[in-house]
């Protein structure tokens, strides 16, 4: 051992990467090594694409060109953005992604400064009615709508019912495994919830919505199977991993929108989400619970959800009488 604490040599036969190998990813430049070290794959692809689509504007060709933009770049692709007419939060995204980048490049000294910052961003609306949310009566019928005789319907129903009473994203509902159904916390049966930056939250199990995982569990067969996909696709497939793997949340969001379509409301998954943060909040739950209930890192965020004082029933409007 040396002074430092790490071992002199180690034997040739313990090394795993070769000379050759080491070096190689001694050169990966920063940007490159920033991109692969984002773990969310919608973060990935949603920062792939505004990368993309700054490199294209700019022309940047290698990674290295990245440290030669300064602010009068970034001004003019914002400029092109808003002139082909994006949201502004769509801008705002794009934006985001690449100060990300140039946050990390700061870090490890390969430019002194974040051109992003200072960038005035596009105003946003507000969220509120973007992402619509049902009403009491519409949230029973969806419940209702698929067959509970059948392994899909049962499936489908213990779905939607995850959705709408613990408030999910389509991406941690496919991420549950069937242990992460089976936690107690001080007696009261939980879900553990892999969720936004890889943070894990616990969420008290909706007697109603467990009931239903457990009918599709005993009719599904792999109830005992704690490694495994809690929602798993009907049809196997042996290319991709069987019956073990998960549904994907392209499928949740075909599922909720087929029922929901049907019911002659057409919405998609995260509707459902809006839903049961609305609910919550409309009956006197704490936003600072509903915050942590939902995953979200501001509060802000969660407040797009309360309607309390926008109630149409609460309006003047119904106050006039003549």
């Amino acid at each position: 051992m040396t002074t430092s604490g790490l071992p002199a040599t180690l034997p040739s036969a313990s090394r795993l990467l070769t000379a050759e190998q080491f070096q190689r990813l001694a050169d990966v430049p920063p940007e490159i090594e920033w991109f692969a070290n984002l773990g969310n794959k919608a973060t990935r692809r949603a920062y792939e694409n505004a990368l993309g689509d700054f490199m294209k504007f700019t022309g940047i060709v290698k990674p290295e060109e990245f440290r030669t933009v300064i602010r009068a770049h970034v001004i003019a692709w914002r400029d092109d953005l808003v002139q082909r007419a994006l949201s502004g939060m769509t801008v705002r995204h794009r934006l985001a992604a690449l100060s990300s980048l140039f946050e990390s490049l700061c870090e490890k000294n390969a430019v002194t400064h974040n051109p992003v910052k200072g960038v005035k961003r596009p105003p946003v609306e507000s969220y509120e009615g973007k992402t619509p949310a049902l009403g009491d009566h519409q949230a029973r019928k969806l419940l209702d709508a698929p067959d509970g005789a059948s392994l899909k319907g049962k499936r489908d129903r213990a779905i939607l019912a995850t959705l709408l009473y613990h408030a999910l994203r389509r991406d941690e509902l496919c991420r549950l495994t069937v242990k992460d159904y089976k936690h107690e916390r001080r007696g009261v049966p939980h879900l553990k919830v892999f969720g936004k930056g890889g943070k894990i939250r616990y969420v008290p199990l909706h007697p109603a919505a467990g009931g239903l995982i457990g009918d599709y569990l005993e009719i599904a067969g792999h109830g005992a199977d704690d490694a495994g996909a809690l929602f798993r696709p009907l049809r196997n497939n042996c290319t991709t991993g069987g019956l073990e793997r998960a549904i994907t949340p392209d499928a949740v969001y075909k599922l909720v929108r087929q029922y929901s379509t049907a019911l002659g409301f057409a919405i998609g998954a995260h509707a459902l989400r809006a839903t049961a943060a609305t609910n919550a909040l409309d009956h006197q739950a704490d936003i600072a619970k509903v915050q942590e209930w939902l995953g979200h890192a501001n509060i802000a965020t969660t407040r797009i959800y309360d309607h309390r004082k926008t109630r149409p029933e609460d309006s003047p409007t119904f106050k006039v009488a003549y």
